[in-house]
């Protein structure tokens, strides 16, 4: 990832839409990401979620299947 790759816009989703997006699609049909922390997702998480804090997130990333669309919250 270079310098330029921070700047690139991304599209959000509003929390109706995500909803709607999991709700069509087999939890095998995307990459969902938790990137609180570990106390945050012991309290409450969207179920089949997986954690990785942000911290973690750069060193990580190889969990996450890039030929599949990912949400991250």
């Amino acid at each position: 990832m270079g310098v330029l790759d921070y700047f690139k816009s991304i599209p959000t989703m509003t929390a109706d839409e995500v909803r709607l997006f999991l709700s069509e699609k087999l939890p095998d049909a995307y990459n969902l990401v938790d990137v609180r922390q570990p106390r945050e997702y012991e309290r409450d998480h969207i179920p089949g979620a997986n954690l990785i804090p942000m911290a973690e997130l750069k060193g990580r990333l190889k969990e996450i299947d890039p030929a599949k669309p990912t949400i991250v919250y």
